[in-house]
């Protein structure tokens, strides 16, 4: 299970929303100051994302929390976010360039772009019927797997 902290910022009966802040790894790499992803990072800064999660737990806004997504789910989720489009669209160009030569098409680079271009776009509807298909799957959302303490409530509770 991949964990990150959240704040809860926002909860609509069943639905808890959490902001997060994005982190980049690039301080512990030894290429940061070769490499344009730290660049990149640094320009964008540090940006807050809100999400929604599952939780069976009792919350309340700006309660801190750790949240969780399986691995399997960001595997899934990311291999049919890239991997499904870009094999439509090279399937088509194979395609095009197949039937050019195999049906003597004047062109066949104009019919292999036109095709993959097809499979690309054949792969972004499919991938939109897939998100919707998924998007209240709980397989695939977030939840909430503990609730943190803060400081001033552990010093409390200690004394």
């Amino acid at each position: 299970m991949l964990e990150e902290t959240a704040q809860v910022v926002r909860i609509d009966g069943d639905e808890v929303w959490v902001e997060t802040q994005r982190r980049s790894t690039c301080a512990s790499c030894a290429a940061e100051k070769g490499c344009g992803t730290a660049t990149l990072a640094k320009v964008l800064g540090k940006r807050r994302t809100l999400v929604r999660v599952l939780s069976d737990q009792p919350l309340s806004i700006g309660d801190q929390v750790v949240i969780g997504i399986r691995e399997q789910a960001l595997v899934r989720g990311s291999l049919a976010v890239y991997a499904v489009p870009i094999l439509l669209l090279l399937l088509g160009g194979f395609v095009g360039e197949l039937g050019a030569q195999r049906f003597l098409w004047d062109n066949a680079e104009l019919a292999s772009v036109i095709l993959g271009i097809s499979g690309l776009i054949a792969g972004l509807f499919w991938l939109r019927k897939f998100t919707r298909r998924i998007e209240y799957d709980d397989s695939y959302q977030p939840l909430v797997l503990r609730k943190l303490v803060n400081d001033a409530a552990k010093f409390v509770a200690i004394r």
